[in-house]
């Protein structure tokens, strides 16, 4: 008879501990914060619903570091939600942020200079995009010319030139680059492709130190 009573207790007890238990969950649910589910997991460590209660935890932090991260919405808030949830569920939306802006940031540079060089340099980056599409059409607008600088048949004196000229005028000649002229042995010094305006303006400053120089329509425009 004792032991009947032993054991009728032990099943009235285990059944209280499972209404506890799933009192408990329910209430951690119905919250659905992470300090519930904390709360949980301190007096039931060890129940089938304590796996899922640290899921949760874990999915309710990362969406807190993501929402944290957008609301800043800057490349360092982007970078700190990557360090700090290395397995979180918005990885890829992180660096998407992060490729956007640095290329937002990169496109206002290059069209602030607005010279073929600087659109060039975007687009060796940046070949696709809207950014990249409004790239090409102003550079499309700003090549087309060059300048051509003098004609030699030595092509030792040519290099030699080029050289003397890169130095002095490299900043409003680009790379300075030799072409074969419309005979054989003939060497043409000749300006990086650039817009109409800028090659008459480097023309006109070489004309002032005395040196002979003829702005024409790029072959290859």
């Amino acid at each position: 008879m004792k032991t009947l009573c032993g054991l009728c207790l032990l099943a009235t007890l285990a059944l209280g501990a499972c209404s506890s238990t799933q009192s408990d969950w329910s209430q951690a649910n119905a919250a659905h914060t992470v300090a519930a589910y904390e709360a949980f997991l301190e007096e039931h460590p060890n129940t089938p619903q304590a796996v899922e209660a640290r899921n949760r935890i874990h999915s309710l932090k990362d969406e807190q570091a993501w929402a944290q991260a957008q609301q800043v919405n800057t490349v360092q808030s982007y970078q700190n939600y990557i360090q700090d949830e290395p397995s979180g569920a918005h990885l890829d939306e992180a660096k998407d942020h992060i490729s956007s802006s640095e290329r937002s940031t990169a496109w206002a540079a290059a069209s602030a200079m607005d010279t073929p060089e600087a659109l060039e340099g975007f687009l060796q980056k940046y070949p696709q995009g809207p950014e990249a599409d409004q790239a090409k059409v102003r550079l499309a607008r700003l090549s087309g010319y060059r300048v051509q600088l003098a004609t030699f048949r030595s092509e030792r004196q040519a290099e030699q030139t080029r050289d003397r000229l890169q130095g002095k005028y490299g900043d409003v000649l680009g790379s300075v680059v030799i072409v074969p002229g419309a005979t054989a042995n003939v060497h043409v010094l000749r300006s990086a492709s650039m817009g109409q305006g800028e090659a008459n303006n480097a023309c006109e400053r070489l004309k002032k130190d005395h040196l002979t120089c003829e702005v024409i329509k790029d072959v290859n425009s």
